[in-house]
């Protein structure tokens, strides 16, 4: 009975850490998400790619790839 008890616990106790890192995950997927949907509308409104940097945190690099996927859509 008492391991049952303990077995219980534990489950719990892993449901809950499963559920705070689902959350934390999907947070930073939607920040992630989020940011890139700022710098594709500052690159369509003819921004500077160093102002996009600066603006949204992208790397250059990032801010670059996202002007050539605006630029293969046209």
């Amino acid at each position: 009975m008492r391991e049952s008890v303990i077995y219980q616990e534990i489950e719990a106790e892993a449901e809950a850490k499963g559920k705070a890192i689902g959350i934390a995950e999907g947070k930073a997927e939607g920040k992630a998400e989020g940011i890139r949907l700022v710098a594709v509308n500052l690159l369509k409104s003819q921004m500077s790619l160093a102002q996009v940097v600066r603006v949204t945190g992208l790397s250059l690099e990032e801010a670059q790839l996202l002007q050539q996927e605006i630029e293969g859509e046209l």
